[in-house]
């Protein structure tokens, strides 16, 4: 597609010799979130590892920006990606403003523009001022999720991965996390490529959703076309 911000083409991905993904096909467009859903194992967390560079694949493509690219970290982190893993992956000994600072030099971020990037940070997660100088360890896990999520925005990525980030939370903090997230999105073009469980409240902030089931995609459309509970289950 013209406006794909991501893509990927024919992606074949597996460990130890077993596939985990076969021929995926799939499209982020800008000012988009695209949520993917489907059932545990279906390969959704090795799909964003593979787009951040965690895991290579064994063959296919992936585009950014139309251009073919091969991710690592740090070279997708440069040009507009960034990832908020599964599991939230603070240390719990550091303090949050210790994990932004430690952020901001893996995300590259100029030393003259930190501090203004930590504001611009708070001014989207204010409620982050209220744990700034408190160690990761000591805080609940809508917290520490909030505390992942701000991290992956010190480099103002165009593009943003979300890998789970409902896990371990009640559905009110989940929402009080999403709210400013896609306020952000929507005002700065962000497009969002959002991997979730709690599918109801995934999809209210949504645009667009695919389901994944054993390493394929099987479905792709609106998140209105999943308003019946049993067309949802039938593809799961």
């Amino acid at each position: 597609m013209s406006d794909a911000v991501l893509s990927v083409r024919d992606l074949v991905v597996g460990y130890g010799g077993r596939p985990v993904l076969n021929n995926i096909d799939l499209s982020l467009n800008a000012n988009e979130v695209l949520c993917l859903i489907g059932h545990n194992g279906a390969g959704k967390s090795t799909l964003l590892k593979s787009l951040f560079g965690l895991v290579a694949p064994e063959s296919g493509a992936i585009l950014l920006n139309g251009e073919a690219v091969t991710p690592d970290p740090r070279g997708m982190t440069a040009n507009g990606l960034s990832l908020v893993p599964e599991g939230r992956g603070v240390f719990p000994g550091m303090t949050v403003a210790e994990t932004m600072k430690l952020g901001m030099w893996a995300a590259g971020v100029p030393e003259a523009e930190r501090a203004d990037r930590v504001d611009w940070v708070m001014s989207v997660l204010p409620v982050m001022k209220q744990f700034y100088d408190r160690r990761a360890g000591n805080l609940s896990g809508g917290q520490q999720q909030m505390v992942s999520i701000g991290r992956a925005l010190l480099s103002k990525p165009r593009c943003l991965l979300m890998d789970e980030p409902s896990i371990g939370l009640a559905p009110k903090l989940f929402q009080d996390l999403l709210g400013p997230i896609r306020e952000l999105q929507q005002s700065t073009g962000m497009s969002i490529l959002l991997v979730e469980q709690n599918v109801r409240e995934a999809l209210k902030v949504s645009d667009r959703v695919v389901v994944m089931k054993s390493g394929e995609m099987t479905w792709e459309g609106l998140p209105s076309d999943l308003d019946d509970n049993s067309k949802l289950m039938e593809l799961y």
